[in-house]
């Protein structure tokens, strides 16, 4: 088509930069003001979540969070920025019934948009893109800031980059999803946080009476997530291949069949009863965490699965120096010494398969609820409302 146009000299369609919605507008006219006065007995939060795809674990995690609070009393609604139209575009109705879908229900509201909006004791942002609107809100007692990632360090040098670096220097309360983004948003932006830990779903991720095929792999391979180190993965694979032929490997976590130098099974997008089988059959999981780490290694050590992830400041804090997960360095040669340590010594396996159950086995997302919850206190306490 851009052949043919350029024969006809029809012009280019222009191109759609997109500016974060309310950017503009509180970086020039400021934050609507805090509404001072007390809470009642029973805290109403309001979350301001980012535009969303079939396969999200942000958004996941959002939603068990707030079925959390839910559970421990505290009234909670979702307002869908759908900024970019990443979640299907089409009326209010059928993006709120796609978000609910997708990710679960919760008892309180799901809306598209503001239009309804009549304010909240404590605004949550949950992304960087959702900071401007969630600052230009009006009546609200508190805001705070869901973190689970440095947003910042998903973009290049750009504006992008640097819209997400000021959205933690805004005054939100950060709540953050471990002890690294809580040292990092500290050191470099000079926000004190509390953390919390994200939670397992042990009724779906559990052992299982499954034989272990201990050649397979299983690689979480999101390529279109540039922080899981995809082509750095591939190319430990390679490697792990050479040096063991009878290895077998299969990639999922992504919809479209990439492209490898070596024979592997494409599983594409599962959910979350066939991931849980794969990881109870599997001998050794691989998931890669440039940034702060995901939440998939626990699902896999819930399963008894263990598995391998880099030796990054961000794992090394998340994880701690006797972590289950093998961490291995930043290298294909290095992945591929602790995989096929994995995969050739029974004994090892078992070992770090047992420490991951016991490591996991106190996350829960109950354990989510009553940690973000006292977040959601400490923003009050922070804005001067107790």
């Amino acid at each position: 088509m851009s052949r043919l146009r350029t024969l006809l000299r029809l012009p280019s369609p222009p191109l759609d930069v997109r500016i974060p919605s309310g950017l503009l507008e509180v970086q020039r006219d400021g934050p609507a003001p805090l509404v001072p006065g007390p809470v009642g007995d029973s805290l109403d939060v309001a979350f301001v979540v980012p535009s969303f795809r079939q396969v999200s674990g942000g958004h996941t995690t959002i939603s068990q969070a707030v079925r959390a609070l839910e559970a421990r009393g505290v009234r909670c609604s979702i307002w869908l920025l759908d900024d970019d139209a990443r979640s299907g575009g089409g009326s209010d109705e059928a993006l709120v019934e796609r978000f609910r879908r997708t990710f679960g229900a919760i008892r309180g509201a799901v809306h598209a948009g503001f239009a309804g909006w009549t304010g909240a004791d404590v605004l949550v942002a949950t992304a960087w893109q959702t900071v401007p609107q969630a600052l230009l809100l009006p009546g609200v007692k508190a805001r705070a800031y869901f973190v689970q990632d440095h947003e910042a360090e998903f973009y290049a040098t750009s504006a992008e980059r640097e819209w997400a670096a000021w959205t933690y220097r805004q005054g939100l309360h950060p709540i953050v999803a471990s002890p690294w983004l809580a040292d990092l948003l500290r050191r470099d932006y000079g926000a004190e946080s509390t953390t919390f830990d994200i939670g397992v779903d042990h009724a779906t991720y559990r052992p299982q009476q499954a034989e272990r095929d201990g050649d397979l792999v299983l690689f979480y391979a999101r390529a279109s997530t540039p922080r899981r180190g995809v082509p750095l993965g591939l190319a430990a694979l390679e490697e792990l291949h050479r040096r063991r032929p009878r290895t077998r490997i299969a990639l999922f976590g992504e919809a479209q069949r990439i492209r490898t130098p070596f024979p592997h099974e494409h599983l594409g997008v599962l959910g979350r009863e066939e991931l849980a089988d794969r990881y109870a059959r599997a001998g050794a999981g691989l998931v890669l965490s440039l940034t702060n780490p995901s939440l998939i290694p626990h699902e896999m050590l819930a399963c008894g699965l263990p598995c391998a992830d880099l030796a990054s400041t961000s794992s090394v804090a998340a994880f701690g120096p006797d972590t289950p997960v093998l961490l291995a360095p930043p290298t294909p040669p290095g992945l591929a010494d602790g995989l096929a340590r994995l995969l050739d010594d029974p004994d090892e396996r078992a070992r770090r398969s047992r420490a991951g159950l016991a490591t996991v086995a106190p996350l829960t997302w109950e354990r989510t609820g009553e940690q973000v919850e006292s977040g959601l206190r400490r923003a009050l306490e922070v804005a001067g409302t107790a």
